[in-house]
């Protein structure tokens, strides 16, 4: 396989200088004597390294950078969320490849612009984190580029309607089973597979190469009798495609799970979110995550709400409260949403002391994408749902937090927002015979807390 080496984000600190461009000192000197002058040295400012930066940050902030640049193909390597020389470089090619000065370190619209690219790249190929039928065990599936699936008792396949690309996870029992021996097997079957990239581990193995006129991945590992190999077969005319794909299917690959590892990430009891007043009759938009799945939900102030229509794709949902007088809805007639916006919004108590105080903070935009768009920093939590905001105070999306994602085999927390927008918040309203009615551009009198209550 094409060898890529790049890497993970970081911000550059400067320690403070301290000492005079020139000193002088008279001890020593005779009576009388002129003193002569001593010169020294200016002290030059500290930099921190980038890598020392990268450290500082968070494990998921590592995890999700790691894969953002590997799906944009400008990181080649696993994705466990160290910090290393490749992941520097990565930032720094891809900065290059942007137009940008290589610092190593990503700007916040730096860092939502990469996020963007990579949540497209995902989305064009269909991926998902299935669970093999067969053995259990967890992959990372194209489902777009292989749509056809077939399964029996040696494992699964999946493919393209012509063949193009396949993967294969094979199980079988083998005695005493060694990753060398394992390696060396799988090099001769079939026969005639060139081998170009070996690297044999304690635990797992990894081959890549032509097969005939095919491109070829292995990953494959052992628990006890029972050996797990994920074969990824592809045309090179797909290679283009294909490979960062390959990237984030072998970090994802975990052949023997944990049994609460499969399972998907537990929803909360209680969910606080952020909902946007639309119409004088109670409509309310806010974000279908945070309302899936209630016994019920509630609207401090106004009482039941009850959810009347969503939108899988964007991620949007209806709530209509009843008999409620006196609201004063959003205009959303839409503005110009530049680099910056403004998203208000309603915390998670537990991040104001129990409070439900409405409060804004800023973002940064990528580049507009038809319906939405990635926003860095990501609100914290209790955000998803809240309207953004142009520098003129009007309406430009709504703002909502990704759900938690798999990085490599790590769960991690969903550290990414993005802005859905004006437009396609209007046409949703519109496909549901809701006419927005607001004029007014004070956001916080239309901004409402969303609690969903769950078994």
């Amino acid at each position: 396989m094409r060898r890529l080496a790049t890497a993970t984000l970081i911000c550059a600190g400067v320690t403070a200088a301290c000492s005079p461009a020139q000193a002088q000192t008279t001890q020593g000197v005779p009576p009388g004597a002129k003193p002569k002058p001593v010169t020294t040295q200016p002290v030059r400012p500290g930099v921190q390294a980038p890598a020392d930066t990268a450290n500082a940050m968070g494990q998921a902030e590592r995890l999700a950078l790691q894969s953002d640049l590997a799906w944009i193909g400008q990181y080649n390597g696993a994705i466990t969320g160290d910090v290393s020389e490749r992941m520097v470089n990565a930032i720094k090619e891809y900065q290059k490849l942007k137009g940008g000065k290589p610092t190593g370190v990503l700007n916040p619209q730096e860092r939502a612009a990469l996020a963007d690219t990579a949540r497209r790249k995902q989305e064009s190929v269909g991926w998902k984190i299935v669970t093999e039928p067969v053995s259990g065990a967890r992959l990372g599936i194209p489902t777009k580029l292989v749509p056809q699936q077939t399964s029996d008792g040696n494992g699964s396949k999946w493919s393209s309607p012509t063949g193009t690309v396949q993967v294969t996870l094979a199980r079988r029992k083998e005695a005493n089973p060694t990753m060398a021996a394992l390696a060396e097997r799988e090099k001769k079957e079939p026969p005639g597979r060139a081998v170009d990239y070996s690297v044999v581990k304690p635990d797992f193995f990894v081959l890549s190469g032509l097969q005939g006129l095919k491109k070829f991945y292995i990953r494959g590992t052992a628990r006890g009798d029972e050996v797990r190999i994920m074969t990824i077969l592809y045309d090179q005319a797909t290679e283009n495609t294909v490979e960062a794909v390959v990237i984030a299917m072998s970090s994802a690959f975990t052949a023997f799970p944990a049994p609460s590892a499969a399972l998907p990430a537990p929803r909360r009891t209680v969910d606080y979110g952020t909902g946007i007043i639309a119409s004088h009759d109670g409509a309310i938009i806010t974000d279908r995550e945070i309302t899936d799945g209630c016994l019920a939900i509630a609207v401090p102030g106004f009482g039941h709400a009850d959810r009347v229509a969503d939108d899988k794709e964007h991620g949007l949902a209806l709530l209509r409260i009843y008999g409620a007088r006196g609201l004063k809805p959003l205009a959303l007639s839409g503005g110009n949403a530049r680099s910056s916006i403004d998203i208000v919004g309603i915390a998670d108590p537990q991040s104001q002391g129990g409070a439900a105080a409405i409060s804004s903070v800023k973002a940064q935009l990528a580049a507009n994408g038809p319906a939405e768009t990635s926003l860095a920093p990501a609100p914290g939590l209790g955000f998803s749902g809240a309207a953004a905001l142009d520098g003129d105070g009007k309406f430009v999306g709504v703002a909502l937090l990704k759900p938690g994602m798999l990085a490599g085999t790590a769960l991690i927390p969903s550290s990414q927002a993005v802005m859905i927008s004006a437009e396609t918040t209007r046409a949703f309203l519109a496909a549901h015979d809701v006419k927005p009615d607001g004029s007014s551009l004070d956001a916080k009198a239309a901004t409402v807390r969303v609690i969903c209550v769950r078994k």
